[in-house]
């Protein structure tokens, strides 16, 4: 005798959320940990509700301090080395002059305004990789942080603006590139690898205006811009810090009000309509956000490639769970430009080179890497 199979339907899955072994295309096939018990738990305040999930946590703390770490070896190894207990001392007032200059003036800006431009740049990658549903579309590579370097550069080059009129050239810039990607890329709804080309073909297109603007410029205009466009955090201050962490306390709190609007996006369209969520204006608002982090982080250091391509994915195999995964991805950014820009700093000294040149030498590598790996899988 035999006994009968349940008629029941299987149970239905929250957004975003997959059991032990479905494989993600996002990590290569691999498989993504159970949100069910024991890996999850559910915090709730009223009628509010926040899934907070143990392997996530856990390694957004880890990264956390890695970062700590990051600022803590850039205070003290360098050409002129400072001592742990000096760094302390000066940190709290007791430093020498000579310590003072190292620590406080040149070395202690530079590395939180690596940490902050890196934060921008992995939230953002995060935030469009998410919308494009490719793990291509990053800003550095659909043109957005061109066109936030086109308009850098004009206010730079002719209007001879100050750094905050140089930051809102570059936010003007980014949103006129997203706007014309966007409606261009717009047809019968957003298709992520037409984002993709598209944004692509723009980007080149900008490269050659930013190549112009330049030869119409003066010689040591020119050979600033050029250093500039490199992406660089040479002679990075505080200015440079109290002109960034202000538009991140503003953008990154937006950034993850859109966290869990954007988890459920990843569905199919027709099955995120049904739980009640409007794509399109979700969409479009994290276009807004992504655009205005990118372009404050390419006015602050210039157009750093490839951590905002690089960052989320590291962040999502570490993560191993769906979602734009943007804290981790922010963090994953902050550490991996702090790195190279050491590197770049010292490993180089005493001629150091530009910390854009390792991204791109590093990332590049990725890239090849990442479109061979899409190649094979019939994606790309």
């Amino acid at each position: 005798m035999t006994t009968p199979r349940s008629s029941s339907p299987p149970p239905l899955r929250s957004s975003g959320e997959r059991l032990r072994g479905d494989p993600d295309p996002w990590l290569g096939g691999a498989s993504v940990l159970a949100a069910g018990p024991g890996s999850a738990r559910v915090l709730r305040r009223g009628e509010r509700s926040v899934v907070v999930e143990r392997r996530p946590l856990v390694v957004c703390l880890l990264l956390a301090a890695v970062a700590a770490g990051v600022v803590v070896g850039s205070l003290v190894l360098g050409e002129i080395q400072v001592g742990l207990p000096r760094v302390w001392a000066t940190l709290t007032g007791h430093g020498t002059a000579i310590e003072d200059l190292l620590v406080l003036d040149l070395r202690l800006p530079r590395v939180l305004t690596a940490l902050l431009v890196g934060a921008a740049l992995g939230m953002a990658g995060a935030i469009f990789q998410n919308i494009s549903r490719n793990p291509l579309g990053s800003p550095d590579v659909i043109g957005f942080d061109y066109g936030s370097a086109t308009g850098a550069l004009v206010v730079m080059l002719f209007l001879d603006g100050s750094g905050l009129q140089t930051a809102a050239g570059a936010v003007v810039g980014g949103m006129a590139t997203a706007a014309l990607v966007y409606v261009l890329a717009l047809r019968n709804g957003l298709d992520g690898l037409r984002l993709v080309l598209v944004g692509i073909g723009v980007g080149f297109a900008l490269i050659s205006v930013n190549q112009y603007l330049i030869v119409r410029s003066n010689l040591y205009d020119a050979q600033s811009a050029a250093v500039w466009l490199v992406g660089n955090l040479a002679g990075r201050g505080w200015d440079h810090v109290r002109l960034l962490a202000p538009a991140l306390l503003v953008l990154v709190p937006l950034a993850l009000l859109l966290a869990r609007p954007l988890r459920m996006a990843e569905l199919s369209d027709q099955t995120a309509v049904a739980l009640g969520l409007r794509t399109e204006r979700v969409r479009l608002a994290a276009v807004v956000v992504g655009v205005l982090l990118a372009s404050v982080a390419v006015a602050t250091a210039g157009p750093i490639a490839f951590i905002a391509l690089t960052a989320p994915q590291i962040a999502r195999r570490l993560t191993r769970v769906t979602g734009p995964n943007l804290v981790a991805s922010g963090l994953t950014g902050a550490i991996l430009l702090g790195i190279s820009d050491w590197c770049a700093r010292e490993l180089f000294a005493p001629r150091p080179v530009p910390v854009g040149v390792l991204t791109g030498v590093v990332g590049g590598l990725y890239l090849a890497w990442l479109l061979t790996r899409e190649w094979r899988k019939g994606v790309a």
